[in-house]
């Protein structure tokens, strides 16, 4: 009776273990759903870059043909001609423009009357501070021979063995460098995701660690969290990663032979003293064979 029940319980249970599992999915397959979600978020990083980037390109330019156009007299306008509107008009006015300020500022009538607006400006009470600091920002970082915002560094912030990305401002002049006994460096230490907003901090110039990425490079270093990391980084590391490689791998050696680029003397000497053994072993072998005949004579 309980041979039976036994055999019957055994059954079940195998019964139960044979069947499929129709709600679990076989082991090593990806199931349609985690495919469609894998292919979506290609799509996304795909088409994310790009579209953002045309749309904030297209809001500028239309941004100007609005605010440019509405001051271009109807009969000059070409879009009261055309049935459609024509876009980048503004943005090309714009260019023309500066380029025109440009190269009328760079002659002599042209310094003329910038000096002369300059000195309205500087008695003005509010308009010549705004002016003086919105001119002094524009030279530092965009003339060519200046080294501001062109070099990235890494400074020990906010304390010791914590490093930060800053960006190099100018050398530190003025009440601040006189009370130091040491060469401070003003360094632009940027926030993340926002670079636009950070500290400024004074820094000694032994206490930086000169990096060789770009400005560009520091600051999508900076925005992205440290996810996007340049490619001198990349290059370092990976010069590093084969070096340590090549300094793991055991020298090339023959068991039979001794180690590759020798003059192979272990050859030498095991053949010698292989010679050797075989010279003293054959005179044993031989004494037997050549007592025999004088055995024999004494017979």
């Amino acid at each position: 009776m309980w041979l039976r029940r036994d055999k019957k319980q055994q059954l079940q249970e195998d019964g139960k273990a044979a069947a499929p599992s129709f709600g679990a999915d076989r082991p090593g397959r990806i199931s349609l759903l985690a495919r469609l979600r894998a292919y979506f978020l290609a799509g996304v990083i795909v088409t994310a870059p790009i579209g953002i980037t045309v749309l904030l390109v297209w809001q500028f330019v239309t941004f100007l043909d609005t605010q440019v156009g509405g001051l271009i007299p109807a009969r000059y306008n070409p879009e009261s001609y055309l049935p459609f509107s024509v876009p980048g008009l503004g943005l090309l006015i714009m260019l023309a423009f500066l380029t025109l300020v440009g190269f009328l500022a760079a002659g002599l009538a042209g310094r003329t009357l910038v000096h002369i607006g300059e000195r309205l400006l500087s008695r003005m009470p509010v308009i010549r501070s705004v002016y003086g600091t919105l001119k002094q920002i524009f030279e530092t970082v965009l003339a060519q021979s200046s080294r501001s915002f062109r070099e990235v560094v890494l400074v020990e912030y906010p304390r010791r063995g914590i490093g930060a990305i800053g960006f190099v401002t100018g050398p530190t002049r003025g009440e601040v460098q006189t009370r130091s006994e040491e060469e401070l460096v003003n360094v632009f230490l940027p926030t993340m995701p926002n670079p636009t907003s950070g500290f400024l901090l004074f820094v000694p110039k032994r206490d930086l660690v000169h990096l060789d990425m770009t400005i560009e490079e520091g600051i999508k270093l900076v925005i992205s969290g440290g996810i996007v990391a340049p490619p001198s980084q990349l290059d370092a590391l990976a010069k590093a990663a084969r070096g340590r490689v090549r300094a793991d791998q055991p020298e090339d050696t023959d068991e039979r032979h001794g180690p590759a680029g020798s003059d192979r003397p272990r050859d030498r000497g095991t053949a010698a003293g292989g010679a050797e053994t075989a010279a003293a072993d054959t005179p044993a072998r031989d004494e037997p064979a050549r007592d025999e005949p004088a055995r024999i004579a004494a017979r």
